[in-house]
């Protein structure tokens, strides 16, 4: 592969999900003030598990957008499912913008919102696993888990321009600007973003091992019912073996701004800035981690990740507690860097456990599935459990027990890492 088809083949993969994890940061990273503009008659806390009720709804449809886009990739090609994902979800994220606020529509604007992030979780659903396919498709054989911690990489940097626009805004905009206009800025940026990724991807060819497929018996005409007959036990360890990310990602780097400034008290931007920091390193980390399973295995550094947090988890919420932004940076710096560990890994691991047939079908369904009753419900889960304990240190226990079943899911897997994709 030439260095310019590289480049695009990145650049490709990479676009698709920093849209969605741009959106979903600063949905998240807004919270606040998007309860303020769609929920205006609840109480604050209230008001803030309906908002974060709403993200959680959005992902549900995902398993269902998983089982859609993993079949028209594995049936007609990766990047024809990758081009109209990107193009329905900019759209769905775009016109977020536009909608009226509940003192203008009443309870036509919260359902709306709602209708526009189903949209936007059914469309997005298709991006991480057939990214991760496409770039493990197109790398060299050595190289896999390199080339894929580029997907985690991506989701990470639309999450840190979140924040970098969130901090923006809260730091220069009153709260009065903010609920009238300054929170739907960010959204309006999903439109030229989404064109430019669509354009890039309908300007390559589908990857090398699924143009392999066109010259054989399609005897898989149905890649999902083929999945579910041949390939449940590999399904089932796939979506074990997700639950750390659903759970890590959505809590340490969407939900910890919301956290740090309602649950322990720091300021705001601070919030902010804090989450920045250790996003910066987050992504630096992402691809020492891809390095790492290349050269030692997949299993090795998921295994790795699961023990570090529950072990680590405990301590690390409770220096989060001091309040000291200091320790509080740190603190989030090592929760980012033992979440790279899985993250890092996981897409390579992921789209190496299935055959080319159902290897889009297969990430998709088990990632989105996870992701649907763990990750996009973490905010909401975390938020309920601090009400119903009392304690700040609830997210963390969540955390350990995600850690726990990624475990026992990954030590059940086989190692891909040396396997050749068409044959394991």
């Amino acid at each position: 592969m030439d260095p310019a088809t590289r480049r695009r083949v990145v650049a490709a993969s990479f676009i698709g999900n920093f849209v969605e994890w741009f959106d979903y940061a600063v949905y998240g990273y807004l919270a606040v003030t998007i309860t303020a503009v769609f929920f205006p008659e609840s109480d604050p806390q209230t008001g803030l598990m309906l908002t974060f009720g709403l993200f959680a709804i959005s992902f549900f449809v995902r398993p269902l957008g998983g089982f859609v886009w993993g079949h028209l990739g594995d049936r007609i090609g990766r990047r024809t499912a990758l081009s109209w994902s990107i193009l329905l979800m900019s759209l769905a994220t775009f016109c977020i913008a536009l909608i009226p606020s509940y003192a203008v529509i009443g309870v036509w604007a919260p359902l709306t919102l709602l209708a526009l992030r189903v949209v936007q979780g059914f469309s997005a659903s298709g991006e991480y696993a057939g990214a991760s396919a496409f770039l493990v498709e197109y790398a060299p054989a050595n190289r896999r888990g390199l080339y894929a911690a580029v997907v985690p990489a991506s989701t990470a940097t639309g999450l840190l321009l979140g924040s970098l626009v969130a901090a923006l805004l809260s730091a220069t905009l009153d709260p009065q600007q903010m609920s009238d206009w300054g929170w739907r800025l960010p959204f309006l940026l999903a439109a030229p973003m989404g064109l430019i990724g669509r354009y890039i991807r309908t300007r390559l060819e589908d990857t090398p091992a699924f143009r392999e497929l066109e010259h054989e018996d399609e005897s898989a005409k149905a890649p999902v019912g083929s999945l579910f007959r041949n390939h449940w036990r590999k399904l089932v360890q796939a979506a074990g073996a997700v639950l750390l990310n659903a759970v890590g990602f959505y809590v340490i780097l969407s939900y910890m701004p919301t956290y740090l400034s309602r649950e322990i008290g720091l300021e705001e931007t601070a919030s902010f800035l804090a989450t920045t920091v250790a996003l910066l390193t987050y992504v630096g980390f992402i691809f020492v981690t891809g390095m790492l399973s290349d050269r030692f295995g997949r299993k090795r550094v998921l295994i790795s990740a699961s023990i570090a947090f529950i072990i680590l988890t405990g301590p690390a919420f409770l220096a989060l507690g001091t309040g000291s932004f200091a320790v509080i940076v740190l603190v989030q710096i090592l929760l980012g860097a033992m979440l790279t560990l899985n993250d890092g890994t996981l897409p390579s691991f992921l789209a190496e456990m299935f055959p080319t047939r159902v290897r889009y079908s297969g990430f998709a369904v088990s990632f989105n599935l996870a992701n649907a009753v763990f990750g996009g419900t973490a905010p909401l889960v975390a938020t309920w459990l601090i009400a119903s304990t009392g304690s700040d240190l609830a997210p963390g226990w969540y955390l350990m027990a995600a850690a726990v079943v990624s475990l026992v899911a990954v030590a059940m897997s086989a190692e891909t890492s040396r396997s050749e994709l068409r044959h394991h």
